[in-house]
């Protein structure tokens, strides 16, 4: 699975299609299938945000986060650096890796994100996933799960956080205003397990074997952390359909 950047990324038709009653709320809906651990996923969110301040009718649309793992697979709080990870990954030298991340730093810093790929622990995204779904259970009207998404990326990518660590997420569910009470019973158990496999199965039967990729209405697939300009573009087209 593909952590992709905005090189190739265009937007495609679907042939899904949104709801009567999805209409009648808003104009646009757009389910983003992102990983936490996935730095054009970081990217991708910010350039979309920077889109919606510029939309006009920016109220009229509903924001969804869709759970996608990079690698199922992965252990926990791994005793790695990141560059080496990536390395071997890819087939590449270290150094490779670390230059590129060098570019991401770089590119990060001009919309706001302050990259420290020194710090981060690479770990496994499962509970994290379950996080995000629990905040959107929890608190639809006031977009929780936005919060909690951008409290993840910053603990993964800027801060050196292990977010698979109980206690880095217990954090994260204060500063989001959520009850820790609530989550603490969610980690024990298996709650909303089913819902991040339901999601990856949904991106699977749309297409998407990378990310991030941004639904529009069903209907339109955009793929990579595309700029702004981009966004907006596919907004104003999703509003007339």
């Amino acid at each position: 699975m593909v952590c992709g950047s905005v090189a190739w990324g265009h937007h495609s038709p679907l042939n899904s299609k949104q709801s009567d009653a999805q209409k009648r709320v808003f104009m646009i809906q757009v389910e983003i299938w992102s990983d936490v651990v996935c730095p054009f996923c970081f990217i991708g969110k910010k350039n979309f945000e920077a889109a919606l301040e510029k939309y006009s009718r920016s109220e009229k649309i509903e924001v969804i986060w869709r759970s996608f793992e990079l690698d199922p697979m992965a252990q926990k709080s791994q005793q790695i650096k990141i560059h080496d990870l990536i390395a071997k990954k890819y087939g590449r030298t270290a150094e490779w890796a670390q230059e590129n991340n060098e570019r991401l730093t770089a590119q990060g810093k001009t919309i706001g994100i302050d990259f420290d790929f020194n710090s981060i622990i690479p770990t496994n995204s499962f509970d994290a996933h379950r996080l995000l779904h629990f905040a959107r259970a929890e608190n639809k009207e006031n977009k929780k799960d936005n919060t909690v998404a951008q409290l993840l990326f910053g603990a993964y990518f800027s801060h050196g956080q292990d977010i698979a660590q109980s206690s880095v997420l217990a954090d994260i569910v204060v500063q989001a205003g959520l009850s820790v009470e609530k989550w603490n019973k969610v980690l024990q158990g298996q709650d909303f397990a089913n819902d991040v496999r339901s999601e990856e199965s949904q991106a699977q039967e749309l297409g998407i074997t990378g990310v991030p990729a941004f639904v529009f209405n069903r209907k339109y697939l955009v793929s990579g952390a595309q700029p702004v300009d981009a966004f907006l573009e596919v907004l104003n087209e999703a509003a007339k359909s």
